[in-house]
């Protein structure tokens, strides 16, 4: 039998963790960051096509340049947060399956094949972004991830070329437990699963 976690592993990344709006003050190091790549680049990815692309936002002037996009309610938890991640796909993805993919002519699968490109993007990408919530947590930072922006403006201030498109924010620090709400329930196995 393989090993598991130990439940304080899964207090961490799981049971204890929540969706933080409130920060207290602490930096969030390169070297921090970077590692938390190095671990969410290892979500699996169809055919290891990897399309989650980031953008670190940081500085205060890359906050501004983010803040038109944030809905009203976004505005003060992201301002204050000492990162925020824009997790993007790139709809170009496939031109770097040579390189992860060398085996197999992946990129042929995609080429030319719009819908096809923007499902497995969107995915695959999407699954990237899951693994660096949980890469940040296992790293000692909390996390905010948050729909509540407008995508056309983050990517005309970020991702002016068109290749990347962003699909949700995470603020990434150190959160202020003493600002958090009660748990909202979720569904039991029952209400959600299914074995057949």
């Amino acid at each position: 039998m393989g090993k598991i976690l130990s439940d304080e592993g899964l207090d961490l990344i799981f049971r204890a963790a929540r969706t933080h709006r409130a920060w207290r003050d602490g930096e969030v190091s390169d070297v921090l960051l970077e590692a938390i790549y190095d671990l969410a680049k290892l979500a699996p990815t169809s055919g290891n096509c990897s399309p989650m692309r980031l953008v670190f936002v940081r500085s205060k002037a890359a906050k501004e340049r983010l803040r038109p996009a944030l809905d009203e309610g976004n505005v003060g938890k992201t301002m204050s947060a000492p990162v925020t991640a824009i997790i993007g796909y790139d709809m170009e993805f496939y031109e770097k399956l040579p390189k992860l993919a060398p085996h197999v002519d992946a990129r042929s699968w995609f080429v030319g094949n719009a819908p096809l490109i923007a499902e497995t993007a969107f995915r695959n990408g999407s699954l990237g972004g899951a693994y660096l919530i949980l890469a940040a947590r296992a790293l000692g930072l909390d996390c905010g991830p948050m729909s509540g922006f407008d995508n056309a403006k983050v990517d005309a201030a970020f991702f002016p070329d068109g290749k990347i498109k962003s699909n949700f924010l995470c603020n990434l620090g150190y959160g202020n437990p003493d600002k958090l709400h009660p748990r909202a329930p979720r569904l039991d196995f029952a209400e959600a699963c299914q074995i057949v």
